[in-house]
């Protein structure tokens, strides 16, 4: 399913955080935000998942007109994986990831031997089959990650928004969430953070600068020394990884 974002623009507090931002994804495309803090990457994906109102702009998920359904009908669709992922209260690895179930299902349906099969899955895509009865309370940062890009598998979106994914990971679980992600052959917008796995796993980046897209393409195409010290404000040398074939990054 492809995403369409057009001329999005939000202020918060009486300023412009984000500046007519248009965007496209098409049907099984992995994109990339990418761009310092502060720049207006996560308030970006949040107007696209309905947290965040923006006060102009569309967002179109395949022919629906995402500002104006409903977020049940949105989550039907519509996976999200976020940056923060604290809980009051506790649940189990296993009832958490169940909770990506609810978007189809009446009110009060049981959960069916087909939710099961289905949750069971996603915890084993993400290696924590093992973690099914332990307290979500109770786990890493690195593992609660994985757990809500679970309940996002279990969710079996057409699209998935990912806000930070890696965040708390330890580089193996990084390449693991990243691969499992891509595998999952649909439509992905993800803000990252981490230049060189941004243009191993993306087909196209955005490159987002006080809010206002500063360039945007194939991350062999964009990704140059310039751009980099212009975004970043430091020096390094983009060059082709010698074993791996990837663009690599040196900073200076």
């Amino acid at each position: 399913m492809n995403l369409t974002a057009e001329h999005l623009s939000i202020t918060l507090a009486g300023t412009d955080i984000v500046k007519d931002i248009s965007l496209s994804v098409e049907k099984g495309q992995f994109v990339g935000l990418i761009g310092p803090n502060g720049c207006g990457k996560s308030t970006l994906l949040k107007s696209i998942y309905k947290v965040i109102k923006p006060q102009k702009g569309l967002v179109f998920l395949g022919e629906k007109d995402v500002l104006k359904s409903s977020a049940r009908m949105i989550s039907k669709e519509m996976g999200v994986v976020g940056q923060f992922n604290e809980l009051s209260f506790d649940f189990t690895v296993h009832e958490m990831v169940m909770m990506g179930r609810t978007p189809h299902k009446h009110l009060m349906e049981s959960d069916s031997l087909k939710d099961y099969d289905i949750v069971a899955d996603a915890l084993e895509r993400v290696h924590l089959s093992a973690y099914a009865d332990r307290s979500y309370l109770t786990l890493s940062g690195g593992e609660k990650q994985r757990v809500i890009l679970a309940r996002a598998i279990a969710q079996q979106p057409k699209f998935l928004i990912l806000d930070e994914p890696t965040n708390h990971l330890d580089i193996k679980y990084q390449l693991q969430i990243l691969s499992v992600v891509k595998s999952l052959n649909i439509g992905v917008l993800a803000a990252l953070h981490d230049l060189s796995m941004a243009s191993v796993y993306c087909d196209i980046l955005y490159v987002i600068k006080q809010g206002e897209v500063l360039a945007s393409g194939r991350p062999k195409d964009i990704l140059t020394n310039e751009l980099i010290r212009q975004v970043y404000d430091i020096n390094c040398e983009v060059y082709t990884n010698p074993i791996t074939g990837d663009l690599a990054i040196a900073y200076l």
